[in-house]
């Protein structure tokens, strides 16, 4: 039974297919003025209303149904479920970590890590992957890990947890890039933001990869990308923040994340591939922390 045809006039009663239908029937009615009770029967559902309602209720359903015809009320979505993938925790330690290591040092690390404009332009190229670790204080860090470690949770489960880590730190990266090129007063610079906006891009971006998968998928593109700069706009660019190294690291997850949509999902998230991510991850870390140190004098 797909209509409201099989019914019971003298009883007030109109059979639906199921209990989703009954109750949707039923709010289409209470929005009329009749009142109804939804119930189970042997073989589907049923709305009791009045018997003098009866027709009046046969009729508003059947033209409920013919203004709504082809059309559901609830579509699936061309892609799996959102999930929170907990490697984004490891990302959060980590920062927090090297916040302790640089109070307990008192600032060495910030000093031998952030990005000293005069520095970078002399050679000292790993002060852009540094500073994406470093925070001016506390506050400062607990900021950017309140939209991280949602945002990089998202991203690791899209795109795999060492893929988007990596993804995420060379957007953080190019976003201090940018920094320095569009500043007319290029300054120093630090904090995880640009990485965080890096991931950010990562999301908006990922509904691209529908264009393989679905021939209408165009309205979900569109307006996957819309939603990311909307956030993007509430969350990157406040004026008292580094605007631009935000913009920065948005638009090269961007770049990064419709790259990555020509991979397949599954591989992505294989292991092979986030090994390779996690080492590469691990090894820039290391290098770009040790040549840091070694460059960098000591301290008084």
């Amino acid at each position: 039974m797909t209509s409201a045809e099989s019914t019971d006039s003298a009883q007030g009663v109109i059979l639906a297919r199921n209990r989703r239908q009954a109750m949707d029937w039923s709010l289409v009615l209470i929005s009329q003025g009749i009142e109804s009770v939804v119930e189970p029967s042997e073989d589907a559902w049923m709305l009791q209303v009045q018997p003098p309602d009866h027709a009046r209720a046969l009729a508003i359903l059947r033209q409920y149904q013919l203004e709504n015809r082809g059309w559901r009320w609830h579509a699936s979505t061309p892609w799996p479920p959102v999930t929170f993938h907990f490697g984004a925790v490891a990302w959060s330690l980590l920062l927090a970590l090297v916040h302790f290591l640089n109070a307990i040092s008192g600032g060495r690390w910030q000093g031998v890590g952030v990005v000293d404009p005069t520095a970078v332009q002399n050679g000292a190229w790993w002060r852009l992957f540094t500073a994406t670790l470093l925070h001016f204080d506390l506050a400062h860090l607990m900021a950017n890990l309140a939209i991280g470690l949602p945002v990089m949770g998202l991203a690791m489960s899209r795109y795999g947890p060492a893929c988007a880590w990596l993804a995420a730190y060379l957007a953080g990266a190019a976003g201090n890039v940018a920094g320095l090129l569009l500043h007319t007063q290029p300054r120093p610079a630090l904090g995880a933001s640009g990485m965080v906006m890096g991931g950010l891009g990562l999301l908006t971006i990922q509904s691209l990869s529908l264009r393989f998968q679905d021939a209408a998928s165009r309205k979900y593109i569109v307006g996957g990308i819309l939603a990311g700069v909307m956030l993007f706009t509430l969350l990157g660019l406040d004026p008292t923040s580094d605007v631009l190294a935000h913009a920065g690291g948005f638009v090269s997850g961007l770049i990064l994340g419709a790259a990555l949509t020509f991979v397949p999902r599954n591989q992505l998230s294989g292991r092979p591939v986030n090994t390779i991510c996690a080492a590469i991850v691990a090894g820039l870390i290391t290098l770009t922390w040790t040549m840091a140190f070694r460059q960098s004098p000591p301290g008084p």
